[in-house]
């Protein structure tokens, strides 16, 4: 398998066989023969092919591979096993029919190793299929990239049901794939690193990189051998390859399919295994199935082609179909951004300049989307697009700065940084079209600057010219935005976009969605940025050269708008954002683009709804300026024109300002708007007879019903341009809807009376609508009026003026006469005399009227015969004259009846006339129609009301009913509904029935209706005719046709019929209406040939329709049938069998014919005619039988009991058809697994910590084979409850190898032997695993609890210190944890009550005070203040624990008490009294209620014990008891009042009436506390207070002391404001300066260790982090480690085993110590005996251990031996020194001087044998004793001086198994973590300055602020009034001291102080 990529092992030369297949043009079949090749030479295998192919010893012949590369006797010996062969007579023959080679294509190794490296297609929010696509055309860059010509790529979306299956296909015209390439192809993750190009290894080829072009425009962008299998599963379910390589006359095709996949896999065999198809261009006979009609077209389009590769992608996902469809634009203009710079040239899509032929590209990438017919393709070619974002951005850009990034040989990158200018309205930088922008609206948002590119990155980056898409570049150092000094506008920096162009040396996924390290590998140090100019790069600064560009591209390019006429500032409410309302900037105009605008100008708006005209009433520009000023933005404001329409001021934008919109235009508008308000009423009467002025009209005449353009009044309201309109033309709409008042006043007599009122409202259906008006019957004068209102206000005005109305002035006379009255008969009335009879007329409203004209009275008598001469009339009376009665009197009384006859009214209906009267004829399907009238008696057409003729038609089922309404005009065409019948042969009589359902005196009307057959096309007919035979088949609808498979069903045409079964001649136009499956001559009624499917049994569905207004359509199927019997077929229902094991399944062998269709050959009689053989195969469970239910040969029992596993050929042979089956044999059934390199039992591990060793298992069979089953999965199985791990995975399945690893992150369990099991589960069964002991230990560094000690006796006095807390941090084990920082604890203080498990956010935190003198394990909170309030407190301690942890002690509840009484003040202070010797004893009241408490030094009541007086006395100001006194109502001196509990209540303390006192004196109140029994001095509480003989200026002086107490409290007040901000600075600078000292000391600590600190602000956490790795590195390097298990250790008073309690540096005193003490290296250390013997009572005595309780030591300080008296007693030689100074403890040294003390005692360490000798000689010849002395080498001689054996002889130190101390950290890592430690110290010292620096200018500016010194103004302003106050009083004083000396009189003296006081009297 070496095209796999993957080294194989080679292949036994007795094994090896290949394929050949017979290509010669007279071998029509391509029959395949298996050679065997192994041990056979070139010779003996051409003798081979001959024989096996019967070739002639003259007849030559070539073999060749699928590649054609001819074989020879160089390359014959490198054939692989399985490889196939043609044969043919050249090298270039055509191939006559198609081979199929098999290969294998299993993943390539980095499939696992970079397995989880990327996750591809994160779509980041967008739809990744455009980045599939990318993966596609990448690989057809890199085939064209030789192309001398045009590089085409094709992209076809089919998607045409009619033609197949959904399809997409992609295809270049590059050089094409051979068959290796293409086996490479398959082969995932076989980068272009990896792949073998050669088909054998003397031919070698291999990746060569590309020569450097501009841009990295290279075409290497197909990589990884990994991005083409995931975009077309992506995309579809199966790909096809197809591909013609250069050179080559060969096509080479490929499949790989889901569905493939998944049958393998079901059916055990190879999944990653295949065939390539050889076959000839444009050969689409293996094409056979509907889903791929499309590819007999696209095979045909191979002719004539040099080389091309096609990628077909077939079942396409639903989803991406809708996408590809709906979102069109948008996926290719993804593309398009993708490869813009391959497809337009090294310079881009700049539309603005003609190309120059050298930047031209010569790449065409086509896009083709066909649709379901008749719909017409979509073609676009990328080049096309230009809303792509790089078209954008070049085309939008001015200025481009180019630079060049080198990083390295190799490393590659080009920069373009583009300038986008901000021109006059708005910024010209591109928006991003997958940017979510919000709705904007000019009414309600108000945006201040569009900031260009915002928050989007700088650069795009490209990478071998194609996009990264998910990766940017925000900016560099040298391109960001300044934070200090800066030469142009900030802005500037956003209105930059950038692309950066790498080669492949930077790293990308391998999807190509993100680079891995681009930025980091840019920031780095060592990057170089050189600017180009000119192509030229230029060693520059990089950042000057960028800031001089970026500054000439702003003064060069960007147009802004210019402030005028700075007006002040204002505050926006408008704005809804509350920070953006105030400052804003009001200028009088701008100027702008060349124009100035001003206010009170009249403007036009842009780009607004709606456009606005209005004058300007100011400008806004947000911030706070002053003056003129530039600036890129703002916004004005306009009052709306006319303000008749819009009395309202609007808020826009400037940029919404028209420039292009001319003064005349503007007002032009302004008077057009104008022209849309009302202006007049029209009225107009649409059915004539109108009402003009004055008009005359009968009394109840109707006045009419007015509706809006609908009936006899219409009425509508105009405006200045004739326009109708019903509301007025403003904005908002319900506010100005229109409505017509309607009122009719009638002008009587006594006055005008209202007769009618209506209010016409506006609907859109009826418009203005009134009642009828039938009352006008009082005869007079009238007016009607008709005002226009508005519908909410009913208001008849509009901007001051009234809306339009309409007065008709019209009277009323007497109406016609409706009845008459006749006066009493003369009486009696004599026969024959004449009499005259008058007759007064009356209206029907009462009123006397004129008799009618033309009036015949008719005279009835019962009995008599009456008879007039003539008749007169005079106004309302008619006279009958002469009249005379005649005829003989039966009765004296007879009665008279007189009748006056009018008009003359039609007859109601009698008559139904239907015409035509004769029989009617119509064709099926269409429409009748009859005239129909309605008569009365006298055959007059009348109307009715309701008059509805309705037409019934009789003579068959389910006919129409129709009617038409006569009720208006008598008459009407009944137009019936198309009959339709069923098929009509020749014709169907049907009878018309007419009637009138509501006038049953009206007799029906029959008519008969004749119904012909329809001349329509009604049936199509399908026939086979032969062209010279006259037999004609006729194809029946749905009829089945059997056809043999493969074969074409022609000769087939159609016929039209009508209704009646007539031929309808065929036209071009009937023709075009024909539809079928397929193209046709549909003019010559010709249908084209049927090709039938090669499936057997399938159907085909055939339709022809004809499409008119209706559709007739007939169809059949074609049902196909085997051909004729080719070749055996084996069906194997599973291809993998475990060794041993019978096969599962049936094996069925079948005839089948050339497409695979099974044939009925085989029969039961034919088993004994086959035969299955196999190596190794177990004969005797071999079983062939017949199946009648499916007619196969079923073969089962297939087993093999011998051999190796891998694949095995069954051949099956049948009379002449042979056919081989490949069956892959397995391992075994797993049935156990094993632990590799299983560690020493049991592993020690610390609870809730890892293990750092993984767990590698192996799955096994019983053979202990390693079983590559991944559905085995193995999982981790705790056997104790207690215990609890933790792995990156729980249960995983094992690997392709077999091999499953773990690894445990945390174990957590309680102390003591533990064990874990891994077992394996497959179908329910378990696996048994190894099982895995764990000792779990207590870890002693895990803090788990804080205990906390204070005194909780004492008492917490408020402002006192709080005891001293000791907090001690336990561990898990129950010691305290000695590894804490004391900055990680901290106690936090809450006044409050317990607030659940953690404190409020309000609480102190308080640090932990630093240790005094020995460091012990607790920690300790000392000298905190207590509270000076009392109450309820709360304290809680926290441990901060890695980054995320803290651990919270329980919290604490202090009750903090009153300190020491100290005085005794009020509640509030009340103000100075004002008092006076008057008689009313308001003015003599000193105190209303005043509430006195003892409180201590805080001012916190602290006088709850003490109980007694409060004695309150008048004193001078001095403090002495003087005569004149003021005194006390009841003339004491002083008054006494109760004090219990420490509180006193002074109640209506006043002065007694002529009270003595000084007038004006300034007085004190003392309020002195006596306590009853023993008290502490408690201060007496003194109020001030001014005496005045007179109310007058008690008043006065009483009102001055009340403002000047105000003004002190306030003055006091402020100066605390200002003390405590004063002493907050005074802080704040002491923290600086303690800050900046502390960094200083700490540089100054880093330089003298070695650190330059020059610059190491600026990289200070850069240097931590290297430090920290360097750290790590020095902590990974191998070192000598003791790796004997020490499980005791961490436990309580355990130190652990003396292996592990030192350390020796030297690895040969290490070993030679190590061995010396070998026999106690295992003892464990306790510090207590109780601790010893609990180990020695758990491991059974087994286990040493040494409590030091009972090591005796004393400090021995001796010298060597050797030294006396500070002398040598000899010269000693190989540098003796005691082994005890050569060890290192690394913990507890103390105590491990005390056990290595007792161990070693004065052994000596020597440097060789020979030196030990001499140096025990000399000591003992000294007369002293010579310890134990040991040589570096490993000798030892004992203290009795006895050496040698090997018993005194130390081991190689592997031989001591671990069991040897361990080597120290080298010096470097000591001095390392010094350095990390300063430098996070300094880290800290540099955030804490740079934050209190900030905090200390922040202060200092608030301090500058207008609000502070509007503070400190107010407080002078108030001391000068509180001395003006003050100098009043005092000269009050003086003023009423000297006019009251002489005891003038009290008005008089008045006067006199208040002109002193500059005051009159009145003030």
């Amino acid at each position: 398998m070496a095209e796999s990529g993957v080294p194989q092992p080679e292949t036994s030369q007795v094994s090896r066989s290949i394929s050949v297949f017979d290509c010669r043009p007279e071998s029509k079949a391509a029959a395949e023969k298996v050679l065997a090749i192994g041990g056979v030479a070139y010779k003996e295998f051409l003798q081979a092919v001959r024989k096996e192919f019967s070739i002639s010893g003259k007849e030559k012949f070539v073999l060749t591979t699928t590649d054609r590369r001819e074989i020879n006797a160089d390359v014959y010996g490198e054939l692989t096993d399985g490889k196939t062969l043609h044969l043919l007579h050249s090298v270039d023959q055509e191939l006559a029919v198609a081979t199929q080679e098999r290969i294998e294509y299993l993943p390539h190794y980095h499939t696992i190793v970079q397995s989880g490296q990327y996750e591809y297609y994160a779509s980041e929010g967008r739809n990744a299929l455009p980045y599939a696509f990318a993966e596609l055309i990448d690989n057809a860059l890199s085939a064209t990239s030789k192309n001398p010509g045009v590089r085409s790529i094709d992209i076809r979306l089919l998607f045409d049901d009619t033609q197949g299956g959904s399809a997409v296909v992609v295809m270049d015209n590059g050089r094409g794939m051979t068959a290796k390439e293409l086996n490479n192809w398959a082969v995932y993750r076989l980068s272009k690193f990896n792949r073998d190009y050669g088909i054998f290894q003397s031919d070698h080829s291999s990746y060569v990189r590309p020569s450097p072009v501009p841009r990295s425009l290279n075409s290497d962008i197909s990589y990884f051998g990994v991005g083409g299998k995931q975009a077309v599963f992506y995309i579809g379910q199966s790909v096809r390859i197809i591909s013609k390589p250069l050179g080559s006359p060969d096509v080479h095709e490929f499949v790989m399919s889901k569905e493939d996949f998944q049958k393998k896999e079901k059916n055990k065999e190879e999944i990653y295994s295949g065939v390539i198809l050889n076959r000839k261009p444009a050969d689409d006979s293996h094409v056979n199935t509907d889903e791929e009609r499309f590819l007999h077209s696209l095979v045909r389009e191979e002719e004539g082609k040099d080389s091309f590769t096609a990628v077909v992608i077939t079942a396409v996902q639903p989803e991406h179909i809708t996408y590809l469809k709906q979102d069109f634009n948008s996926w290719t203009r993804e593309l398009a951004h993708i490869y813009h710079y391959y497809v337009h040239g090294i310079h881009g899509n700049d539309m603005r300049s003609t190309r120059s032929e050298d930047s031209t590209s010569n790449i065409d990438i086509h896009i083709c989307l066909v649709d379901r017919s008749p719909r017409i393709p979509r073609l676009l070619n990328l080049r096309e697009i230009d809303k792509d974002m790089q078209t954008l951005y070049i085309n939008s850009s001015v200025a481009e700065f180019e630079f060049k990034a080198s990083r390295g040989p190799d490393a590659r990158v080009e920069g373009v940084i583009r300038y986008h200018p901000f021109l006059y309205d708005r910024e010209t930088y591109p928006e991003d079209p997958y940017a979510l922008t919000p709705e904007n609206d000019d009414d309600d948002c108000f945006v201040l600057q569009a900031e260009g590119r915002g928050k989007r990155p700088i650069f795009e980056c490209f990478w071998n010219g194609r996009l990264i898409p998910y990766s940017s570049v925000d900016e560099f150092e040298w391109c960001a935005r300044p934070k200090k000094v800066f030469t142009v506008p900030l802005e500037c920096y956003n209105r930059i976009s950038g692309v950066l162009f790498t080669n492949d040396s930077f790293q990308v996924s391998t999807n190509k969605l993100t680079f891995m390290d681009l930025e980091l590998q840019l920031r780095d140090k060592e990057t170089i940025f050189t600017r180009v100019l000119n192509g030229q790069e230029q060693r520059v600064k990089i950042n000057r050269e960028f800031a001089v560009w970026l500054k000439d591209c702003h003064e060069h390019y960007d147009k802004q708008v210019k402030f005028l006429g700075f007006q002040g500032t204002t505050t926006r409410t408008d704005v809804p954002t509350k920070r953006l309302q105030s400052p804003w900037a009001k200028f009088k105009a701008i100027k702008w683009d060349g124009k100035t605008y001003k206010s009170g100008q009249n403007v036009k708006s842009l780009k607004t709804q709606p456009i606005l005209f209005g004058s300007i009433v100011q400008f806004l520009l947000y911030g706070d300026h002053e003056g003129d000023i530039y600036a890129t933005g703002g916004h004005v404001q306009i009052a709306l024109e006319p303000k008749e329409l819009y009395n309202e001021v609007r808020t826009i934008p400037i940029s919404k300002i028209d420039r292009q919109a001319t003064a005349a235009s503007i007002k032009k508008n302004i008077e057009d708007e104008l022209a849309k308000l009302p202006d007049q009423l029209r009225i107009t009467w649409p059915e004539g007879n109108p009402w003009p002025e004055k008009a005359v009209r009968p009394a109840g005449t109707p006045m009419a019903v007015l509706w809006f353009y609908l009936c006899p009044i219409q009425v509508e309201i105009l405006n200045k341009k004739g326009e109708a309109m019903s509301r007025l033309p403003v904005a908002n709409v319900n506010a100005r809807k229109l409505s017509i008042d309607l009122k009719v006043m009638w002008h009587s007599p006594k006055g005008d009376v209202q007769t009618n009122s209506h209010i016409g409202i506006h609907s859109p259906k009826w418009e203005y609508w009134f009642k009828v008006m039938e009352n006008l019957n009082k005869l007079g004068k009238y007016t009607m009026r008709l005002q226009t209102i508005l519908s909410e206000t009913s208001a008849n005005e509009w901007a001051g003026k009234k809306l339009p109305h309409y007065e008709l002035h019209f009277s009323i006379k007497e109406s016609s006469a409706a009845t008459f009255a006749l006066p009493a008969v003369p009486c009696p009335v004599q026969l024959g005399v004449p009499f005259s009879l008058p007759v007064e007329f009356k209206d029907e409203f009462g009123h006397s009227t004129q008799p009618p004209s033309d009036i015949k009275p008719k005279l009835e008598c019962s009995s008599l015969e009456l008879s007039y001469e003539r008749t007169t009339s005079s106004e309302t009376t008619l006279t009958l004259q002469d009249l005379r009665a005649r005829g003989k009197v039966k009765n004296h009384q007879e009665k008279v009846s007189v009748h006056l006859s009018g008009c003359v009214c039609l007859g109601p209906p009698h008559l139904l006339v239907v015409s035509p009267e004769c029989e009617v004829s119509i064709e099926n399907g269409t429409p009748v129609g009859f005239q129909v009238e309605v008569q009365d008696e006298f055959q007059n057409i009348t109307t009715h009301s309701k008059l509805i003729v309705r037409c019934q038609l009789l003579g068959a089922p389910d006919l129409t009913v129709d009617a038409v309404d006569c009720s208006n005009t008598g008459s009407g065409l009944l137009l019936t509904k198309p009959i339709q019948l069923k098929k009509v042969g020749t014709e169907h009589i049907l009878t018309a029935k007419f009637g009138i359902p509501n006038q049953k005196a009206v007799s029906c009307v029959e008519r008969t209706l004749r119904v012909l057959p329809s001349t329509r096309v009604f049936q199509v007919e399908v026939y086979r005719q032969e062209e010279d035979s006259n037999d004609v088949m006729v194809l029946q609808n749905m009829e089945r046709i059997d056809w043999t498979a493969g074969d074409t069903l022609g000769s087939l045409r159609f016929r039209l019929y009508d209704e009646g079964g007539r031929l309808v001649p065929l036209t071009p136009k009937l023709a075009n209406n024909i539809k079928v499956n397929a193209l046709a001559e549909l003019v010559n009624g010709l249908l084209p040939s049927v090709s039938v499917t090669t499936t057997a049994q399938s159907e085909h569905f055939y339709q022809v329709a004809f499409r008119d207004q209706h559709t007739v359509e007939t169809s059949f199927f074609i049902v196909s049938r085997p051909d004729e019997p080719e070749r055996l077929r084996i069906i194997l229902s599973e291809t993998t069998v475990r060794l041993g094991e019978i096969l599962a399944g049936n094996i069925y062998v079948e005839v089948v014919d050339q497409y695979g269709n099974k044939t009925d050959t085989l029969s039961a009689d034919s088993l004994k005619e086959i035969s299955v053989t196999a190596n190794n195969l177990d004969t005797s469970t071999l079983k062939v039988e017949w199946q009648n239910s499916s007619g196969s040969v079923l073969v089962h029992g297939v087993r093999f009991s011998a051999g190796s596993p891998g694949p095995r050929e069954l051949c099956f042979k049948y009379q002449e058809f042979e056919e081989f089956a490949r069956v892959k044999v397995m391992p075994g059934a797993p049935v156990k697994i094993i632990l590799l390199d299983a560690p020493e039992m049991p592993i020690h591990v610390f609870n809730g910590r890892g293990l750092n060793t993984p767990f590698l298992l192996q799955l096994c069979d019983e053979w202990e084979n390693p079983v590559p089953d991944q559905r085995v999965v193995i999982a981790i199985k705790t056997r104790s409850p207690q215990l609890k791990v933790k792995s990156s995975v729980m249960s995983q399945p094992v690997d392709t190898e077999g091999r499953a690893c773990f690894k445990l992150e945390t174990v957590t369990a309680g102390r003591g032997e533990h064990e874990v099991e891994f077992r394996g589960s497959f179908s329910r069964n378990s696996i048994p695993g190894p099982i895995v002991k764990l000792n779990v230990m207590a870890d002693p560094n895990n803090p788990v609890n804080l205990n906390v000690e204070y005194d909780t006796e004492a008492m917490l006095m408020a402002g006192d210190v709080f005891p001293v807390f000791k907090v001690t941090v336990v561990s898990e084990e129950g010691g305290p944890v000695r590894s804490i920082s004391p900055a990680d604890l901290s106690m936090l203080l809450w006044q409050g009550s317990a607030s659940g498990s953690r404190p409020p956010p309000e609480a102190t935190t308080l640090t932990c005070s630093k240790p005094m003198g020995k460091q012990d394990d607790h920690f300790y909170f000392r000298d905190k203040e207590i509270p000076e309030r009392v109450g309820k407190y709360m304290v809680q301690f926290v441990l901060v624990v890695g980054k995320s942890r803290c651990l919270w002690s329980s919290q604490i509840a202090l009750n903090v008490v009153p300190n020491k009484p100290v005085k005794l003040v009020p509640d509030t202070v009340p103000p100075t009294p004002v008092v006076s010797n008057s008689s009313t004893q308001a003015n003599r009241t000193l105190l209303e209620k005043l509430c006195l408490n003892i409180m201590d030094k805080y001012n916190n009541p602290a006088g709850l014990r003490f109980s007694g007086q409060v004695v309150v006395k008048v004193l001078s100001v001095e403090g002495e008891d003087t005569k004149d006194l003021p005194r006390f109502q009841n003339k004491t001196k002083t008054l006494t009042y109760s004090l219990t509990n420490g509180q006193s209540t002074i109640t209506n303390l006043a002065l007694m009436e002529n009270s003595p006192g000084e007038d004006g004196a300034e007085y004190q109140l003392q309020f002195c506390p006596v306590i009853q029994g023993p008290a502490p001095y408690l201060a007496p509480f003194t109020l001030l207070f001014r005496f005045y003989n007179d109310a007058e200026s008690q008043k006065v002086v009483a009102a001055m002391s009340k403002k000047r107490d105000q003004l002190s409290r306030s003055i006091e007040m402020y100066k605390d404001i200002l003390e405590t901000n004063k002493q907050l600075i005074s802080e704040l600078k002491s923290q600086v300066n303690d800050s900046t000292g502390r960094a200083s000391q700490l540089k100054s600590e880093l330089s003298k260790i070695g650190l330059d600190v020059s610059k190491l602000s600026d990289v200070i956490e850069d240097l931590i982090a290297q430090k920290k790795a360097e750290l790590e590195r020095i902590q990974n390097q191998p070192r000598r480690k003791c790796t004997m298990p020490d499980p005791f250790k961490g436990s309580p008073d355990v130190l652990g085993k003396i292996a592990h309690l030192a350390q020796v540096e030297d690895d040969d005193v290490a070993k030679v110590i190590s061995w010396h003490l070998l026999g106690d290296m295992d003892c464990v250390v306790t510090e207590t005996t109780a601790a010893a013997r609990k180990i020695y009572d758990e491991t059974q005595g087994r286990q040493q251990v040494m409590p030091l309780e009972t090591v005796f030591w004393r400090p021995n300080n001796r010298p060597l031996p050797h030294i006396r008296n500070e002398g040598n007693l000899f010269h000693p030689v190989g540098n003796p020194v005691f082994v005890r100074d050569l060890l290192i403890f690394p913990e507890h040294a103390e105590s491990c001087n005390m056990v290595f003390a007792s161990l070693l005692g004065d052994t000596i360490l020597v440097d060789d044998l020979d030196s030990a000798n001499h140096y025990r000689k000399g000591v003992v010849q000294s007369k002293v004793q010579c310890p134990t002395l040991l040589t570096r080498h490993g000798e030892r001689i004992r203290s009795n001086g006895k050496f040698g054996g090997l018993q005194n002889k130390a081991p190689s130190i592997e031989k001591l198994r671990g069991q040897v101390f361990g080597a120290p950290l080298p010096k470097e890592y000591q001095t390392t973590c010094k350095q990390i430690k300063l430098l996070q110290q300094l880290s800290v010292a540099i955030q804490k300055t740079w934050e209190r620096q900030k905090d200390y200018d922040s202060h200092m500016q608030y301090m500058k602020s207008p609000e502070m010194k509007e503070k400190q103004q107010e407080l002078r302003q108030q001391e000068v009034e509180l001395r003006d106050i003050e100098q009043k009083l005092s000269e009050w004083v003086r003023v009423s001291l000297y006019f009251f000396s002489d005891s003038p009189p009290a008005k008089r003296a008045r006067r006199k102080t208040r002109r002193a006081l500059g005051k009159s009297p009145t003030s």
